[in-house]
């Protein structure tokens, strides 16, 4: 298992297990702050943010979640490492255009882009909530964070740009991780390219929605 693990495919394989377990946590996170359209004044979402931080289940699959991101990450830079090292020298004429998309080609970017922008994200609220007691204390709810931390137009323009790099790290990421595993044939590959890219579109525009929303005061 050890020698498996650490081989090419090993590692490709560790790759698709823990993209398609980020890819179920963004449905559940998008879920849970989607709950700020109910545009009750954040009492549905703040129900929401408080069943999540004090669930147990909820808490101990966050230790999970972040040895998930951690493992995707050390995966990503030895793969594409390991990538460098099969071809130091680049071929004299390079036609990757013509043999994949320029996303595909660019995960290791999008991928940096998503993990700059989630230490940021992080800082802004789960630090605050799991760390601090200026939610626990009742002084703020997590709505009202929200509603300060998306009123500069810059934070703003930062969340979207971030969710343009996950829809594209996501339409190549979803169906790959299939391919990876072998899940894939002439019947369920179409299924599995659309529903990768609905993927791709609905989740990031959700999450861009909701900064854009709060700072237009379309949510409040």
């Amino acid at each position: 298992m050890t020698r498996f693990l650490t081989s090419s495919l090993g590692k490709k394989i560790v790759m698709a297990l823990t993209g398609l377990f980020l890819i179920s946590f963004l449905v559940v996170h998008c879920g849970i702050n989607a709950l700020i359209f109910y545009n009750d004044g954040g009492l549905t979402f703040n129900a929401g943010a408080e069943f999540m931080g004090t669930n147990p289940i909820i808490r101990t699959m966050e230790i999970v979640l972040f040895i998930g991101i951690l493992l995707h990450i050390y995966q990503a830079l030895v793969l594409t490492i390991n990538n460098n090292k099969a071809r130091p020298i680049k071929y004299a004429v390079n036609a990757a255009n013509s043999n994949s998309k320029w996303y595909s080609r660019s995960m290791g970017l999008l991928g940096t882009l998503i993990l700059m922008f989630l230490i940021i994200h992080l800082k802004h609220f789960w630090v605050l909530s799991r760390f601090t007691d200026h939610l626990t204390s009742g002084e703020e709810t997590l709505f009202d964070e929200m509603k300060e931390v998306f009123e500069s137009p810059a934070v703003v323009v930062v969340y979207s740009l971030a969710m343009v790099s996950l829809g594209y790290h996501l339409l190549h990421g979803f169906y790959s991780a299939f391919q990876t595993l072998g899940l894939n044939n002439k019947k369920y590959t179409p299924l599995i390219r659309n529903a990768g890219l609905i993927f791709s579109i609905i989740i990031p525009f959700v999450f861009a929605m909701m900064p854009i929303a709060i700072h237009l005061g379309w949510v409040n």
